[in-house]
């Protein structure tokens, strides 16, 4: 394996042709499953994302990526502040709410902020933030914002991998 390729391995160079192929090598890291939520122009508004993380504890800043063909990106984008809800297990119900044409807030349960952010309190986690920085990533816009408040509950979160969504048990 000269060129370092992992043994019955596929490589590639992830270009167009090979988009697909690529989406599956990432779709290998399983990720938290989260709802971004902001106060919008006509009411609340959500966002599902997996595209975030931690980055700094010391300023408290997480960090996550809107996609830029999304119709809601530019509320997003701009948004001063906003709330990111690491979704539980249980609440798989809420990916389809927050889709394209889906029901949004129409009928769900949920609370305002201090800073005027739609928010759940039946998430996993949660971190209330004000927008540290932006900066441009490829399609995605990168989004650090600095926690000001966080709640978390102790249950399982939702998991997304290979295209699937499920949970997470720890092996003892």
């Amino acid at each position: 394996m000269a060129d370092g390729a992992l043994p019955d391995s596929f490589t590639f160079i992830p270009d167009a042709a090979n988009a697909r192929a690529f989406r599956d090598a990432l779709g290998s890291f399983a990720t938290g499953v989260t709802l971004v939520t902001i106060a919008g122009p006509e009411g609340p508004m959500g966002f599902v994302a997996n595209s975030f993380s931690s980055l700094s504890m010391d300023p408290p800043l997480v960090i996550w990526s809107p996609s830029k063909s999304a119709s809601r990106y530019p509320h997003f984008a701009v948004a001063r502040h906003y709330a990111i809800h690491i979704l539980a297990e249980d609440q798989h119900d809420i990916i389809a709410r927050f889709m394209r044409g889906g029901a949004g807030f129409d009928g769900l349960d949920h609370e305002i902020n201090a800073e005027g952010v739609p928010v759940l309190a039946t998430a996993a986690a949660r971190f209330d933030c004000v927008q540290h920085a932006t900066h441009e990533g490829g399609d995605h816009l990168i989004v650090v914002g600095q926690v000001l408040r966080a709640s978390q509950r102790d249950v399982a979160g939702l998991v997304f991998k290979k295209g699937q969504y499920g949970g997470f048990s720890a092996k003892v």
